[in-house]
């Protein structure tokens, strides 16, 4: 017998083994269970999890034409026949049932009525006269002197505790901090270790691959357990999913037109648009979208639109903006301008305003943020539309996409929170999966209005489909997922997810103020913005984002308050040994998280006056 077939055969008679004894909920194995449930499909095997279904009655944030029914499995025989699953669950793996338990209704407030009161958020854009340009403006953006529009031509008591909703965490994200792994461990993940041997003689001598991997699986336990600086939900548990990774599942071609291919997810990823486009107001036979490999793809879908749909627009953006907007004016040879931002980090609208009337003879495209990367900042979207009002220029020369790849999630769920949504003359609106709703794999989601999707629509008889997104072949299991997810949360699971996200950034940022920290939080968002820690050993460890001199910590369900208080205490004593992080001119980013535009008591106290 051949050495691989030998190390395959042990790998199936230890996978058997384990899974005997371990339960498939494990946390401390998760990648060993993940494997022994292939195994058991493989031999017949019923591969199926047991665990929680939220409950089906916990009320929702209003929307209209909603009906949590039609998102949550809720249906009373699922419902006991997942209650006795659970009791023998709860004795055989007590650790997991404590951290994925649902509370009943009575532990919650129930939410308040959300109405649409503006409010300003943040937005920003790029553009580029050649790629000599593009470095040059780059660089130029650390002048302090340089406060101009870039022009480039291409030619609560809850607060802090896992959410309950957050019901998916099979291997104890939300859980404590896992130590560091060992010295044997780390050596085990080398690059001579996981080199793939290219003769007999090397194989004889290398790691051997489950060694490997239960090396990795320590390492993700210890760095997912300090994951501050992402936004990326780890809160979830997909065991029951496994058994279809032994399918090659494509969803190449339109998600709507079936191809020839038979081994795909269509039914499931148009599900997933459907409730998308519910969420977003998005009339049933006005709209199209697929699930996209991630949030940049579906930037460079909705952009792709817009240029195809004004061939000689200018695209507008904050300089705050995600860098895929820059890539998409450059992939697509577009005229752009990144425009200046307000400290908070929305786009500045009289400087918008200014631009755009300057270039008044050519159609206006429009990237909305709906939260930035660094800062989380929402642009008022009611506010740029009133500027293109009170400019004279009518819908069929703007085109607007907005980019909400974690808060456009949220905002529909935030009570009295203004409205972005289609029923206001927005073009296309791109969200990321693995972010708020979390998923194992980068996956996002794009909806756009069907009438623009018609201009990038070509037949493909290869397929027997038509060719309308990105790629090509596209993941279906990413689409199997996304569903799963939504099913299992519902509306109501989602609503918790949310308000413990809010909730919990207010707690990290009064805590460092309280401690003597510079930190600043938006009004919509979980995003809260500090001063960068002058050690980098620290911003590794908990994989803080950072940006010149200022730092930010992305709240998810995943985050605890327990995380947060050890947190502040390492920050502590960071700067007890490396001191604080100075400003490093005028205008850099620490000294705009200063300013009193902000607003809030983070700045000066509130004088006490009273009467004689």
């Amino acid at each position: 017998m051949s050495s691989s077939s030998t190390i395959l055969s042990r790998l199936i008679s230890r996978a058997a083994a384990q899974r005997k004894t371990i339960p498939t909920s494990s946390k401390s194995n998760t990648s060993r269970a993940a494997f022994s449930s292939l195994v058991n499909v493989h031999g017949n095997g019923n591969g199926r999890s047991s665990w929680a279904m939220p409950p089906s009655t916990i009320s929702s944030a209003p929307l209209s034409n909603w009906n949590d029914n039609d998102y949550n499995n809720n249906n009373t025989q699922n419902q006991n026949q997942l209650s006795r699953r659970n009791k023998s669950t709860a004795i055989k793996d007590s650790r997991r049932h404590k951290s994925t338990a649902v509370k009943d209704d009575d532990d919650y407030e129930q939410p308040q009525p959300s109405s649409s009161i503006p409010c300003e958020g943040v937005t920003e854009i790029i553009s580029e006269k050649s790629t000599r340009d593009s470095v040059n403006h780059l660089n130029s953006d650390l002048d302090p002197e340089l406060d101009r529009t870039l022009d480039y031509t291409s030619d609560k008591t809850k607060s802090g505790t896992p959410s309950p909703w957050a019901v998916f965490d099979a291997w104890g994200a939300g859980a404590g901090i896992n130590p560091n792994i060992d010295p044997v461990d780390e050596a085990k993940l080398s690059k001579q270790s996981v080199a793939i041997p290219t003769s007999e003689e090397e194989r004889a001598t290398a790691t051997d691959e489950t060694e490997i991997l239960s090396a990795y699986d320590n390492l993700l336990k210890q760095r997912s357990s300090v994951h501050f600086g992402y936004p990326y939900n780890l809160m979830y548990n997909h065991e029951e999913l496994y058994q279809f990774m032994k399918y090659s599942i494509n969803n190449l071609g339109d998600p709507f037109i079936t191809s020839n291919y038979g081994v795909h997810s269509r039914q499931f990823e148009c599900s997933v648009i459907d409730f998308f486009a519910h969420l977003w107001h998005i009339p049933k036979d006005n709209y199209w979208g697929y699930v996209t490999t991630c949030g940049t793809e579906g930037n460079l879908h909705g952009i792709l639109l817009a240029r195809e749909c004004h061939p000689d627009g200018i695209l507008y953006s904050s300089k705050e903006t995600h860098y895929s907007i820059f890539k998409a004016a450059r992939y697509y040879r577009m005229d752009a301008k990144a425009i200046p931002t307000l400290h908070n980090g929305e786009v500045d609208y009289d400087i918008l305003a200014s631009e755009i009337e300057k270039n008044i003879d050519r159609p206006v495209i429009i990237n909305v943020n709906i939260g930035t990367t660094v800062k989380g900042a929402v642009d008022n979207l009611d506010r740029i539309l009133r500027i293109l009002n009170n400019l004279n220029i009518p819908r069929e020369r703007y085109h607007i996409h907005c980019d909400g790849a974690l808060f456009a999630m949220m905002m529909p769920f935030v009570d009295f929170a203004p409205e972005v949504s289609f029923r206001k003359p927005i073009d296309s609106i791109a969200v990321s999966g693995h972010k708020m709703l979390g998923c194992p794999m980068p996956c996002g989601v794009t909806i756009a209005r069907k009438e623009h999707v018609k201009k990038v629509e070509q037949r493909i008889d290869y397929l027997n489909s038509v060719d309308t997104t990105i790629m090509g072949s596209r993941n279906g299991q990413a689409a199997l997922y996304l569903w799963y997810s939504l099913r299992k949360k519902g509306l109501s699971g989602i609503k918790r997810d949310v308000v413990h996200c809010m909730e919990t950034a207010q707690y990290l940022r009064n805590k460092l103020t309280d401690a003597g920290f510079t930190a600043r939080l938006n009004d919509l968002s979980c995003t809260v913005v500090l001063e960068r820690p002058m050690d980098d050993a620290l911003i590794k460890r908990w994989q803080l984002a950072c940006e010149e001199d200022i730092a930010h910590v992305v709240v998810m369900p995943n985050v605890t308050k327990e995380k947060i208080d050890k947190f502040i205490e390492e920050l502590i004593e960071c700067r007890e040994e490396h001191g604080r992080m100075k400003a490093k001119r005028d205008d850099s980013p620490l000294s705009k998280l200063g300013s009193n535009a902000w607003g809030g008591n983070v700045v000066a106290p509130v004088g006490d006056f009273k009467s004689s």
